[in-house]
């Protein structure tokens, strides 16, 4: 039986006020069960275990140096990150961002037809992938039910689809990639587009770094 898992995270909200976020992003980390990927996550969690840091990993708590991260200086941040994004080089996925960008939408109701809209073209332009395989299984914990409910709707084409909502976080570290990419797209996009920067993100990146990894990752992306 052929098995896509696909593990998704979000950043941004679905507001438009000038507390919300500007842009709203999802990325799509898509692995096939075939691939065995053991002996990577287990260098993986021994590497972080070198550093430290056996937890999951939150990319914007990590780049501000918040919350777990707080008594972590910038060369411990950073050996956290690189530990997750070497993982990510080396292991067989594909992924997808899409990013949503809040001034071209007027009211939640667009944002959510805007996110509906871009991940049924995803689908569509890549059914003869989505199609080979016997059971799609999506990990996706709801944190934000509105994007939870747009998932099973574009999904819900597909008779193998499973939408799991319960799952170790710190297990499943392919999700953990998915909040890194989400991270690296919108930090691309708002550098393209001119868009403000924080110290904390100043600090922590620099553009040639992102397009480094941004070009790491063209052959793996959807």
């Amino acid at each position: 039986m052929k098995r896509l898992n696909i593990f998704i995270d979000e950043t941004g909200d679905f507001g438009i006020t000038k507390k919300s976020s500007e842009l709203y992003g999802i990325s799509f980390t898509f692995h096939e069960q075939k691939d065995n990927i053991k002996n990577e996550i287990k260098t993986l969690n021994n590497k972080l275990n070198s550093i430290g840091y056996t937890n999951m990993i939150h990319m914007a708590d990590l780049v501000y140096g918040k919350n777990d991260y707080r008594n972590f200086d910038i060369a411990k941040r950073k050996s956290i990150f690189n530990s997750i994004y070497q993982f990510s080089r080396k292991i067989p996925i594909k992924y997808k961002t899409i990013i949503i960008d809040k001034k071209y939408v007027n009211n939640k109701s667009q944002i959510k037809s805007k996110i509906k809209y871009d991940i049924n073209k995803m689908i569509t332009d890549n059914k003869d992938y989505f199609n080979k395989f016997d059971k799609i299984i999506l990990y996706y914990d709801n944190g934000q039910e509105d994007l939870g409910k747009i998932l099973d709707n574009c999904f819900n084409i597909f008779n193998s689809y499973i939408h799991k909502i319960e799952f170790d976080h710190k297990e499943k570290r392919l999700f953990q990639v998915s909040d890194m990419l989400t991270y690296i797209d919108k930090y691309d996009y708002k550098y393209k587009n001119k868009m403000r920067f924080n110290k904390s993100e100043l600090y922590f990146f620099k553009y040639d770094e992102i397009k480094r990894i941004i070009r790491d990752y063209s052959n793996k992306r959807l």
